[in-house]
């Protein structure tokens, strides 16, 4: 499973890999396609992180836009309006880091502003060049991630010869930029965009080819949890996917995934707890840690 020694720097703190850590989803936004509107208030959103911080959360990421397909950008100061308090108020109660999704440097800035360690950006960059010259101010980390085009054009007509070798080379590229932007490679992880310009057929290959990105030498973070290639597959709608997110999570993990972002924090944990223990089970002749 995740490689026990990558570090990943975020702020001063050092975040290490004995197992893959779970990020919990935290959608502060009306029209996000899980659970959109459901979190849309401060107070709903700041019960939610308390929530997924009781079932286990290694990170939290909250964002204040949707990037489901065909979504348009709010503007920044919308973005900042929705996510600022709930970082500012889960910061004052644990020790577990925030990541902020978001491609706008404005909307990052006050985001590290209000407490926040990671920057999430789905662009890499791209969207917003102000971004990294933010992200190195702040000593913050960040999660490059790929993506064909804007959420809003990304699953028009995505075509790839080969998903797992051009994603590598982008965010290959991707960690080049952040590293002449003065932003140190152990600040960063990567993230191969899973339903980001994807067909269901790059999507499978990505998890099936994570080891294509171990090169890169960074955390790789998965975010496969309820998207619509695990409806492609079985016919469910988002609310019935748990069990294929899961599949996905574990699959994940056993090919090398440091992070996984999941809505689920609790039955990933569970399942993940699971894959490891039959993974370690006689690696230690003699030790038979569990009864």
């Amino acid at each position: 499973m995740a490689g026990a020694g990558w570090v990943w720097t975020v702020r001063g703190r050092c975040l290490r890999f004995n197992r893959p850590l779970v990020m919990g989803v935290v959608n502060v936004t009306p029209d996000s396609f899980f659970d959109g509107g459901r979190y849309s208030t401060a107070e709903a959103a700041i019960a939610h992180c308390r929530e997924l911080l009781r079932q286990g959360a290694d990170i939290l990421d909250i964002g204040g836009e949707s990037s489901r397909p065909g979504s348009k950008p709010v503007p920044a100061d919308e973005e900042i309006r929705r996510i600022a308090p709930v970082i500012r108020a889960i910061v004052l109660e644990t020790q577990v880091p925030v990541s902020c999704d978001t491609w706008k440097s404005r909307t990052a800035e006050a985001a590290i502003e209000a407490g926040a360690s990671i920057i999430n950006d789905i662009s890499a960059g791209t969207l917003d060049p102000l971004l990294f010259d933010v992200v190195r101010r702040h000593s913050a980390g960040i999660i490059l991630m790929h993506m064909k085009g804007t959420p809003e054009t990304m699953q028009d007509n995505p075509v790839y010869a080969d998903a797992a070798a051009e994603i590598a080379d982008f965010l290959a590229d991707a960690l080049s930029r952040a590293h002449r932007a003065g932003i140190p490679a152990e600040a960063v992880a990567v993230d191969p965009g899973i339903g980001f310009g994807k067909r269901v057929c790059d999507n499978l290959v990505i998890l099936k080819r994570l080891s294509a990105l171990a090169a890169l030498g960074r955390p790789v973070v998965i975010g496969a949890s309820r998207k619509s290639f695990i409806g492609r597959i079985t016919g469910a709608e988002p609310q019935e996917r748990l069990a294929g997110s899961l599949a996905s999570a574990v699959i994940a993990a056993l090919n090398g995934a440091a992070v996984i972002r999941t809505h689920d924090v609790a039955e990933t944990r569970q399942a993940l707890a699971v894959a490891e223990a039959v993974m370690n089970a006689g690696e230690h002749e003699g030790e038979n840690p569990l009864p």
